[in-house]
């Protein structure tokens, strides 16, 4: 069977980035520079051959997507499988917030304890579970091709520990940027990371701008 190409996309800024408050399923839409980050990355992605754009079905992530779509004429599906992390409780509140009100709940989070579950949310493994099975089942519809997943960090994150053998304990040292392209290899065997957090699209037309 053919390998399927993947560029993996985390949704571009919203608010509540900027804020550092926990969005997981709540759905807050992009801010001015998430707008601004979709259209380049559409842009950077134009001349792409795109088969199938697959985005979450959250605003921030399907906005992002459609832009992407807009430039390549790729059909654009949602599957809600590629939603962020559940967060529950922790949903809606600032890092600081978190560690002020519910001190436990922030402690296991910090320590990437894989089972642990914040209050009405999901585990990580729970998580990477729903990701990775996910990602192979949308891989597996296009051999040979080059599909575009428009989620979100903790998805890219769950995809880049899969391609790399990392841990789900083991601590981050790459980044998570905001509409940067990310390239993944998929084969029955799992995936192999081909690129990642590539923002030149976004630096070159902030210093166009700023040129201007």
């Amino acid at each position: 069977m053919q390998a399927t190409r993947i560029i993996a996309i985390r949704h571009g800024e919203t608010a509540w980035n900027v804020d550092t408050r926990i969005q997981g399923h709540l759905d807050i839409p992009l801010n001015d520079t998430g707008l601004w980050q979709a259209r380049q990355l559409g842009r950077a992605l134009a001349d792409e051959p795109v088969a199938a754009i697959y985005a979450s079905d959250l605003r921030r992530a399907h906005a992002t997507a459609q832009a992407v779509a807009d430039a390549t004429g790729a059909p654009l599906a949602t599957d809600v499988r590629l939603r962020e992390r559940a967060f529950g409780l922790m949903e809606g509140r600032t890092f600081r917030e978190i560690e002020t009100e519910l001190p436990d709940q922030a402690r296991r989070w910090r320590q990437r304890d894989p089972q642990f579950e914040p209050e009405g949310g999901e585990s990580l493994l729970t998580f990477r579970e729903r990701i990775t099975a996910a990602t192979h089942a949308l891989a597996r519809q296009h051999p040979g091709e080059l599909i575009v997943l428009v989620a979100h960090g903790g998805v890219m994150d769950v995809l880049y520990r899969a391609a790399t053998g990392q841990e789900l304990q083991a601590p981050r040292t790459w980044l998570l940027a905001n509409a940067a392209i990310n390239r993944l290899l998929w084969t029955e065997d799992g995936l192999t990371l081909v690129g990642w957090a590539d923002t030149q699209h976004l630096e070159d037309a902030a210093r166009d701008e700023n040129h201007a």
